[in-house]
């Protein structure tokens, strides 16, 4: 991380929420008007990996949900988000922080595992600084790796959607979400290109995973920095994803979505268009999907691209010990994310 962002993550707290709202949509807005060509469609990355087969039952495309639960706000309205989905049939992985403002219980993880939902973890503090430093992400890793195993958790995804494809090996992870196929608008504005996961190549004594990109754009870029009040962008989105038979992966935060009342200006979206989301994919796309879990996509993501790895089963609670013996066969030629100035992350 240079030191830009550190300097930025360091006085972050200090600016008020309002200001660095402002100032990401100033920004925003200039991006977007040069950036109209990869954004919200990259149209690089439609083609799937060489050795893609399709998805499971012949369906067309991928469906997964998850959430990124940043604040005891967001805590507190998970279970209005289980509800909402398990009306309309669908299934999610939500994702904790381990050691931020608040205090996951036991008995949440244990009812969304019981429900059918996923629990992951997310970044160590979600203060931005997981990546300041190669030592310090080994460090800060061995933490992780820790909650994982408490959490039976498979699956991890950083703050700010900062990623380093390469470190993520220090995790005993199944599969990482860090990344987008095409997003300008993030601190690191790298996508991947692909609308397919991949999976990322170990090296002796380091195992692969899979890498999950998020395909959709995310709720706070769309309703709070485009201050978009529809959700035009994300059925356009889908339609192309679906129309390639890519994965329609989407990060959700509870900590955005107003439930009752008037949103909050800057900070909330009606949890409505979310619902209005669903409905239309539920929809117009019935039996043409393959509504799965990260996990049960990774699985079946090393079965497409790693044979020899045994059959595309959905890991279970206390997979990870067995993920010292993933062979690292693999795919692609991700370039390394490059930092970018911390104006990126207001």
């Amino acid at each position: 991380m240079g030191v830009v962002h550190r300097l930025y993550f360091a006085c972050r707290p200090l600016i008020p929420h309002r200001v660095r709202i402002v100032a990401r949509r100033l920004r925003a807005k200039r991006i977007l008007a040069r950036n109209q060509d990869v954004w919200p469609i990259d149209p690089c990355s439609q083609e799937p990996p060489a050795a893609w087969r399709g998805w499971p039952e012949g369906k067309k495309f991928a469906f997964v949900l998850t959430h990124d639960v940043e604040r005891s706000a967001g805590l507190s309205r998970v279970y209005e988000v289980m509800k909402m989905e398990e009306s309309l049939g669908f299934r999610s992985s939500f994702n904790f922080v381990p050691e931020g403002d608040y205090s996951t219980p036991v008995g949440l993880r244990q009812s969304l595992e019981r429900r059918g939902f996923e629990v992951g973890v997310h970044d160590l503090k979600h203060d931005g600084k997981l990546y300041y430093s190669r030592n310090r992400f080994r460090r800060n890793a061995s933490r992780i790796n820790s909650y994982l195993k408490t959490w039976n958790a498979v699956g991890f995804r950083s703050g700010f959607m900062h990623h380093n494809l390469e470190w993520l090996h220090d995790l005993d992870v199944f599969y990482d979400s860090s990344t987008f196929d095409s997003d300008v608008f993030e601190p690191q504005p790298d996508g991947v290109r692909t609308i397919f996961p991949f999976w990322c190549t170990g090296t002796p004594g380091r195992s692969g995973y899979a890498e999950l990109p998020c395909t959709l754009p995310q709720d706070s870029t769309l309703f709070l920095i485009l201050q978009e009040r529809t959700i035009a962008i994300w059925k356009q989105k889908l339609d192309w994803v679906a129309e390639h038979g890519g994965m329609g992966l989407l990060n959700v935060h509870p900590d955005y979505m107003c439930f009752s009342g008037a949103p909050k200006p800057g900070t909330e979206f009606p949890a409505e268009l979310y619902r209005q989301f669903l409905s239309y994919v539920k929809e117009r796309y019935t039996g043409l999907y393959w509504q799965a879990l990260p996990r049960q996509v990774a699985a079946f993501c090393r079965q497409q691209l790693c044979p020899r790895e045994g059959p595309e089963t959905d890991p279970q609670p206390g997979f990870l010990s067995g993920k010292a013996i993933i062979t690292v066969v693999a795919l692609s030629n991700i370039m390394d994310p490059l930092l970018t100035a911390a104006c990126d992350c207001l």
